[in-house]
């Protein structure tokens, strides 16, 4: 799993550079964890990190570029990815 979170993490930053590498690992979890819990409220078999991958990855190119503005308008996101700043 961390394979593909890298990888997807990696991606985000070339999308967004304005995010940190933390900051693009949260968004791909957070991104993956959706996707996941969702396919399964829906009652959908698992098809495998693949899938989780693909559906994340068209996410990113789809909102990636916007993800620092969204996390500044939103609180119920900010405070998960302010971590990294309240820790310094």
């Amino acid at each position: 799993m961390n394979d593909y979170h890298e990888r997807l993490a990696e991606y985000l930053l070339e999308k967004n550079p304005n995010l940190s590498a933390s900051k693009a690992r949260t968004w791909v979890e957070l991104f993956w964890d959706d996707f996941e819990t969702t396919y399964a409220k829906a009652g959908r078999k698992y098809r495998g990190p693949e899938m989780a991958e693909r559906v994340v990855r068209s996410w990113i190119n789809q909102y990636g570029d916007k993800l620092h503005e969204f996390a500044a308008l939103n609180p119920k996101y900010a405070h998960m990815l302010n971590e990294e700043e309240n820790e310094k």
